[in-house]
This record gives structure tokens, C-alpha cells and sequence, in this order.
């Protein structure tokens, strides 16, 4: 597969409970004119970003018993994420985990360091 600007991100796989959260500038404000002022920034370690991948949530515990006839989707189970891609959050750096990937800087954040999210669609 050729990797262009467009794709690059398709082969990448969210674990568990992450998200993988393309980072705003400090004082880049969204078109609803939600932002963080710097001292609030900089004082409490809170960024903000968009949304670029969200892994398939947290994993339900399952009966040990092993049924033969069940095929492997059905042994896994998830209860999916409250984040979504393309959703505004707003974040924790203390549990936030910085990567570079292709040149660009992302976070893998877990949803429990997530403090708020902007959705542009309709509650």
C-alpha cells in the first residue's frame, strides 16, 4: 500500500481504551471559540486536540469456559469509548503519552485522562 498524506494513519491501531489525539496549537482556538488560555496551559498541563483514531474501548471479562463452536469475534467483547474521531478534547498531559509518527507529534491518551470533548454534531 502506498502511503500518501491522505492514508498514512489507516495501517495504525488504537489498543484498549487510547486515542490517538493530533495536538492544537496553544492558543489555536476551535470555530466554536472554545480554547485554553497559556497560563492555564502551562500551570496545569491540559491540551487540547482533535481526535485522529480511537481504539475499540474497554475490554469485557468473559466466562472461562471455552465454547468450540464460537468464532474469535464473538469471544472478544468491548464497551466502546465515549471519544470519537473528530472530536474536540480536552486533555491531561500527565497522562498523556507524546509520539511522533511520519514528522507530525500526536498523544496517545487514555479515555480516563480525557476531561471534556467537543462534538459538532447535534446532543
Amino acid at each position: 500500500m502506498l502511503l500518501t498524506p491522505d492514508n498514512k494513519l489507516k495501517k495504525l491501531i488504537v489498543i484498549g481504551d487510547r486515542v490517538l489525539i493530533k495536538p492544537l496549537k496553544p492558543n489555536e482556538k476551535t470555530a466554536s471559540g472554545l480554547y485554553l488560555p497559556p497560563g492555564i496551559q502551562e500551570k496545569e498541563k491540559v491540551y487540547q486536540g482533535y481526535i485522529i483514531k480511537a481504539g475499540p474501548g474497554y475490554v469485557i471479562p468473559m466466562p472461562a469456559e471455552d465454547e468450540a463452536w464460537k468464532g474469535e469475534e464473538e469471544k472478544i467483547k468491548y464497551v466502546p469509548l465515549q471519544a470519537k474521531e473528530g472530536d474536540l478534547a480536552i486533555f491531561l498531559a500527565s497522562g498523556a503519552t507524546e509520539v511522533i509518527y511520519e514528522g507530525d507529534k500526536y498523544f496517545i491518551v487514555p479515555q480516563g485522562a480525557i476531561l471534556m470533548l467537543e462534538r459538532e454534531e447535534d446532543m
